[in-house]
Order: C-alpha cells, then structure tokens, then sequence
C-alpha cells in the first residue's frame, strides 16, 4: 500500500483524456401514479486514471448515474460516452460486452461464495476473461498474498471486501465503479479498503469512481462531485490529494 501522506493528480486538462462524458443525462421512474426524477441533467466528464469521488445523500442520484455509467442501467434521455461508444445507444449484447471487458464493481456487500477460497472467488472472474491477470497477482495488489487459501469465513470483514476488489480488477478493467464500498466497514477497517483502491488507481491507471455519503472520503480524491436533487451541485478539485491512511470519521 501507499504510505505517501499525499498523491499525484492525473492531467485532466484535456477531453482527449476522457473517459466517460455524460450530456443532459436524465432518469426517470415511475411508481404506481408518481413520477421520480433520479437525475435531472447530468452533464459531466470523468478523466483516465482518475479517482473520482461521488458525494450525496440517499435519493441524491449518485448509485442511479453510477449503474448508467456501468451499464446496469439505462438513462431515460440525454447521452453516455464511454471513450467513443454511445452507452445510450447500445443493446443489451453491446452492454454485457462493455461490462465484461471494461469495467469491474465494488458493492458494500462482498457477494462472495461462502464455499470457496479467496483465490477461487477470483477465479471465477480470471477464468473467463481475456487478458486476466493471475487470482495471486490481484490478491498480492489489495494486500491479501497470504491470504489466498483462506475461505470467507476465516476473513475478516475488511478483508472480504478485499478480496471483491481483488476479483473486480482482476480482469484489468480501464474503470472500477464502486458504491459505499465501505458503508459495511468500521473507520479503521474503511481506510483499509480506500488504501486497496488507491493502490489500483495509482498501479494500474484504472479509472475509479467510489459513491459515498460520507465527506471525509472526498479528501482522497482528485476531484469531488457533489450530487444533490439529481443534478450535480458542485464539482471540486483537490490539488493534493490525501492518503486514505490520514483520513479520520
């Protein structure tokens, strides 16, 4: 893990550094007679190797623009570009191809398979996609090496979510979508997990987006996306983002 008190920001000075770039993004739902506007015109762009932290209360909109950014989800107008793919456009096939080869998910539970080891857990990710890295190798990156043989039941809470992170990125996805992937956690155990996403933004690149209520994580990002009503409040940048091991709540 990164013991820096501080860490880089990436150039996000350009469009051509763009990852994701949303224009008048909206979703609606409709339950019984009453119509919820979830997102209310989201125009936003989200830069390679950037983390990205998404703030706001429940019903803010932040897990509905996360699930259309990671293809969960359809937007009920405007526009989602995944580098040049129009994500608004695409069919289900197009969709579960886009989720299988580019983007991984970290939940706040871990949905691991009680019956089999850490290693196995990752497998069945490895196994079935191109360019996997080894279950060994993503383990050893979230600090979990010794740790491989080690069934759910005999890690601790932390720990098991290291280990979804560990299966999320072993594919080696250019963006790992995470929601309130320390909302389960306790403080010291959180900083624990933020340290296991910073190491794969920094080692990897990999673009990642982390959707929280809680504010103090926002001190670890580059940027901080404020979410409030379904539109975004505010944006704001952090020159010199904090190590996660420096974070108090």
């Amino acid at each position: 893990m990164n013991a820096d008190t501080r860490h880089d920001v990436p150039d996000v000075s350009s469009t051509a550094n763009s990852v994701f770039r949303t224009n008048g993004l909206t979703r609606t739902y409709r339950v019984g007679e009453t119509e919820i506007h979830a997102l209310r015109g989201i125009d936003l762009t989200l830069y390679a190797g950037e983390l990205a932290v998404m703030l706001g209360a429940s019903g803010s909109g932040k897990s509905t623009l996360l699930n259309i950014l990671g293809g969960l989800d359809h937007a009920s107008s405007g526009q989602v570009l995944y580098r040049d793919q129009d994500l608004s456009q695409a069919s289900e096939r197009q969709l579960t191809i886009y989720r299988r080869d580019h983007v991984g998910f970290v939940f706040q539970f871990y949905n691991l398979i009680s019956s089999l080891t850490a290693r196995e857990n990752v497998a069945i990710v490895t196994d079935i996609c191109r360019d996997a890295m080894a279950p060994e190798q993503a383990l050893e990156l979230v600090g979990l090496g010794q740790r491989l043989d080690h069934f759910p039941a005999q890690l601790s809470g932390g720990e098991q979510q290291r280990v979804a992170i560990a299966r999320a990125i072993a594919k080696q996805p250019a963006v790992l979508l995470c929601d309130e992937p320390t909302g389960a956690l306790d403080s010291a155990t959180g900083r624990q997990v933020l340290e296991a996403l910073l190491a794969v933004n920094q080692r990897l690149g990999t673009t990642t987006v982390i959707i929280t209520h809680n504010a103090v994580i926002g001190e670890m990002a580059h940027r901080v996306i404020l979410l409030r009503d379904g539109r975004i409040a505010s944006i704001e940048r952090n020159a010199q983002p904090c190590s996660p091991s420096t974070l108090v709540w």
